[in-house]
């Protein structure tokens, strides 16, 4: 009983500092009056949580609801790459870093988690030290220690047993020649790649400086896996949790639950206040019955994260109640289309330019919902907030609508002056996607290109159809329906995951057409350049080489209209997540 209250009394004052930290102790709205311990819950106002946090508190207890609209790519730290995701998985694990709790441009920075400080650069940034925390334990009350974060990445090095999750590290790591991962090649060393040098230190060794690898370690990758309770490919259906919160039950594509994980010490841990007793999960809902749920207050969150689909779009705007429940932010995130070069005959680039003349901006920014909960009409691939972006537009048309003539002449060059047909996949459990789909092939027909629609679980589109070289070249992929959020907000943390060849493997894959030498090159100036000013420069250079290459068709830069919980406390956007932070929430 009294380490019970030790704990709630740290999480408390965990909590107070948070608050105070990004402003939460007035409320969500200057105007209007915060919840207090006893008082009543601040009044919604729209984008209530942009800036602040909403309707905070300390309280504990109750069971935060939650739904998706589709399953999870994984439950494995290792294996997943949805934002979402990474956001929802500190509930049970920690990494190394992470970003900081709350909302305004702090969301933005990354700060300890696991280690006592960020981390320490030596031999002019090709090392970087971490230090981790004494007293940190798993769920089963075993101490954490170096060697489990250094082994967690290695085997996150697997591309076959863990399709989905990032591959910064494989290819910023001096991995040895012969290592192929901890399962393949149990026996090969990898401390030329990541060493646990005694219990607390952990040191990553890399093939060439990079100054923001604070940034990397944030990602579930470093998310510590005791070697012992490593099941392979079978770990995502109990992972061992570091973090607050326990698997209590997981069943595989219907419904998961966590609970309090009694050896988490919130005195170790500022940036999880760990509110809710329970967290239910309820998956593959449809996606206009989540957002149904989350008006009527059935559910409390939309894991999501990307808002409100089209058809409650119509209920939300127009009334004044449930508007002031929403808040629309401008995320560093862009939809767009692949268009796939490996499939004839979009192997020639006048093709592929082709497709570009012909689309309609107009009806695909319609598809994601307009300018309020889709987005700006995007003409090149980084988005506003990504440092050191600009606007450019190569492909421009009379009122964004598309310019026929210009794609007849671009076919006529190419070869097929009456059109061609290919295939478009997208996620069937996206409703917008399916909507993007629908408009491709509707402009498209204007010149003779026909499309056959088809579309795949979110979960498994990356690792088994539009990320997957076989099924693509098999099944005639040309073009496919994409998103892509920042991983931190400047050039390589946008770009390098979804236009440099290099990452390219044979499943789960996120960049699904850019192959290109030009861009390869232009990337490797830039990641290794010092000088801010010359770097943001040369991702602009990316950025014109993608464009000029045509093999990404931008839709929009995107905004999301997300709305409030009914009951949920302590709603705050968080810039780092493009979402709500989601290990911030309590419900009343």
């Amino acid at each position: 009983m009294r380490r019970k209250s030790a704990l709630a009394a740290a999480a408390t004052a965990a909590l107070a500092m948070v608050l105070s930290a990004c402003g939460g102790g007035g409320g969500g709205n200057s105007q209007q009056p915060a919840q207090s311990a006893s008082g009543a819950a601040a009044q919604p106002a729209f984008n209530a949580g942009l800036t602040e946090v909403f309707n905070p508190s300390t309280k504990k207890g109750g069971t935060l609801k939650v739904a998706n609209y589709a399953d999870w790519d994984s439950l494995d730290p290792a294996d997943t790459y949805y934002g979402y995701s990474f956001n929802f998985g500190r509930y049970y694990w920690r990494t190394l870093t992470t970003y900081k709790t709350g909302p305004g441009p702090g969301g933005n920075t990354v700060v300890p988690d696991l280690a006592e400080a960020l981390g320490e650069p030596s031999d002019e940034g090709k090392t970087w030290t971490y230090k981790i925390k004494s007293g940190l334990k798993f769920e089963d009350g075993s101490p954490i220690a170096a060697k489990d974060v250094a082994y967690a990445v290695a085997r996150s090095f697997d591309k076959e047993t863990f399709t989905h999750g990032p591959s910064y590290l494989n290819e910023l790591l001096a991995w040895p020649k012969d290592f192929k991962g901890v399962y393949k090649t149990p026996d090969v060393d990898y401390s030329s790649a990541v060493e646990a040098t005694d219990d607390t230190t952990v040191v990553f060794h890399l093939k060439e400086p990079f100054a923001s690898f604070d940034y990397i370690v944030q990602m579930p990758m470093t998310a510590p896996v005791p070697k012992d309770k490593d099941t392979g490919a079978k770990y995502k259906d109990h992972v061992i949790s570091s973090g607050p919160y326990k698997f209590e039950t997981n069943e595989a594509g219907k419904r998961f639950s966590l609970v309090r994980n009694e050896n988490w010490d919130a005195a170790t841990d500022p940036n999880r206040p760990a509110l809710p007793d329970k967290i239910e999960v309820q998956l593959n809902v449809n996606a206009d019955d989540v957002d149904n749920q989350l008006i009527s207050g059935d559910v409390h969150l939309d894991v999501q994260g990307t808002g409100l689909q089209p058809a409650a779009l119509g209920k939300v705007l127009p009334d004044p109640a449930l508007k002031a429940r929403t808040d629309n932010p401008t995320i560093p995130r862009l939809w767009f289309v692949s268009v796939i070069p490996d499939t004839p005959p979009l192997d020639n680039i006048e093709c592929r330019k082709a497709v570009m003349w012909a689309a309609d901006r107009v009806a695909n920014q319609t598809a994601f919902g307009g300018e309020v909960a889709g987005g700006e009409i995007a003409t090149n691939v980084m988005p506003p907030p990504i440092v050191g972006q600009e606007k450019f537009d190569l492909y421009a048309s009379p009122d964004n609508k598309g310019d026929v003539a210009k794609a007849k002449a671009a076919l006529t060059a190419c070869g097929q002056p009456n059109g061609f047909s290919t295939t478009m996949t997208f996620r069937a459990d996206r409703p917008r996607e399916k909507a993007l789909a629908e408009s491709m092939q509707q402009a498209l027909a204007r010149v003779g290109i026909k499309l056959t629609l088809k579309g795949f679980p979110g979960s498994s589109y990356f690792s088994d159809y539009a990320g997957n070289v076989n099924y693509v070249k098999k099944n005639g992929v040309g073009l496919a329906a994409h998103g892509w959020g920042s991983d931190w907000p400047d050039g390589y943390g946008f770009l390098q995951a979804i236009v440099d060849s290099r990452t390219i493997r044979p499943a789960g894959n996120y960049n699904l057409s850019v192959k290109s030498d030009k861009v390869d090159g232009l990337i490797d100036q830039a990641k290794v350049e010092l000088d801010e000013t010359k770097r943001n420069k040369l991702w602009v250079d990316v950025d014109k080489a993608v464009m000029e290459d045509a093999s990404i068709l931008p839709v929009v830069w995107a905004k999301s209209l997300l709305l409030r919980g009914q009951g949920v406390t302590n709603v705050a956007y968080n810039e780092g997540q493009s979402q709500y932070d989601y290990a911030l929430l309590g419900v009343e």
